[in-house]
């Protein structure tokens, strides 16, 4: 047996068992119990890798990022391949939410992928040039899925408006797990992935607010969000871009419906025919003017958008109920 070589050493029972026990563990939410055993296991097992990656892992969960930093780095140490492992992006994620950019950019390296910039620098990395994706919020709670474009393998920064059950806003960088659940496909064939929250990395100091639209047509709707956008903030037809989701729907493979056709979404579970967070269009109905939007602005600006967009086409347009909620 060689402990720093590159011959794998095979774990004894004892080290199976703890860590199997462990792992159940963590699945019911009892991660105390959960180390205690790991941390045994460790003790077991020293020289193989996959003892500190579990380590890591279970401080991910806790979000205790400087044991996950720690461990993970033991990890990777014990690891008998270059790139691609699977350590180095926990030690990417932790070293991302303590905003240790040396060693992320390190990480990410090891694991492959191209950082610009350097293998060293202080700043986070900028460029990657990753694209879009969702991200689901509250994953453990009242999930919800979102568009968001990814500053760095870990990061995403949230594009659409959240529902205020979600507790988070336009314009939050929330720090995610590397593994997608699910994925998103639009009408031209493009899949992007879901990836799970872990935390909010960054806050917003930009309110959600609530109003209900009288839009006479979707080009009114259209030219309220166009307008939030010149401003540089956003609008959004939450009765049109929510759908109410099972978690295995969710989960799974789906097309990103925005609601602008018949309600025929075998796997969507709102309700047909009412505006706002429960529906989309009831069937052959061909627009329903009650718009229920969310609108990320400041408190401001917000009533002075809405009054700019009703003054261009008085006739077609009207806004009431304006509420913050996030």
């Amino acid at each position: 047996m060689r402990i720093f070589g590159k011959g794998r050493h095979r774990p004894s029972a004892s080290w199976r068992q703890a860590t199997d026990r462990a792992f159940t563990l963590i699945g019911d939410g009892r991660y105390e119990d959960a180390g205690a055993l790991l941390t045994r296991a460790a003790d077991l097992e020293p020289w193989l890798s996959e003892s500190w990656f579990n380590l890591a892992l279970l401080h991910k969960f806790r979000h205790d990022w400087e044991q996950a930093r720690a461990a993970g780095l033991r990890a990777v140490a014990l690891l008998d391949r270059e790139t691609g492992a699977p350590d180095w992006w926990n030690v990417g994620i932790a070293a991302t939410a303590l905003q240790d950019w040396p060693l992320a950019r390190r990480a990410w390296q090891a694991y492959g992928l191209k950082v610009p910039g350097g293998a060293v620098g202080g700043e986070a990395p900028l460029g990657m040039e990753l694209g879009s994706a969702a991200v689901r919020l509250s994953p453990e709670g009242e999930a919800e899925v979102v568009w968001g474009r990814r500053l760095d393998p870990a990061r995403i920064e949230v594009l659409s408006i959240p529902l205020p059950s979600s507790g988070r806003r336009w314009g939050e960088v929330v720090l995610h797990d590397g593994v997608p659940h699910g994925e998103r496909t639009t009408a031209d064939g493009q899949s992007y992935p879901v990836f799970d929250e872990i935390e909010l990395w960054a806050p917003s100091p930009v309110p959600t607010w609530v109003v209900l639209l009288e839009a006479a047509t979707e080009g009114d709707r259209d030219a309220l969000e166009r307008l939030a956008a010149d401003a540089g903030f956003a609008a959004e037809d939450w009765s049109s871009s929510v759908r109410l989701l099972c978690r295995m729907c969710s989960e799974s493979r789906m097309p990103s419906d925005e609601g602008d056709g018949e309600h025929l979404d075998p796997h969507d579970h709102s309700e047909p025919g009412h505006p706002g967070p429960l529906g989309h269009r009831s069937p052959g109905a061909l627009w329903v003017a009650e718009r229920e939007c969310g609108i990320a602005a400041p408190a401001g600006l917000v009533r002075g958008l809405l009054d700019g967009w009703v003054a261009d086409s008085p006739d077609s347009r009207d806004w009431r109920d304006l509420e913050e909620v996030c």
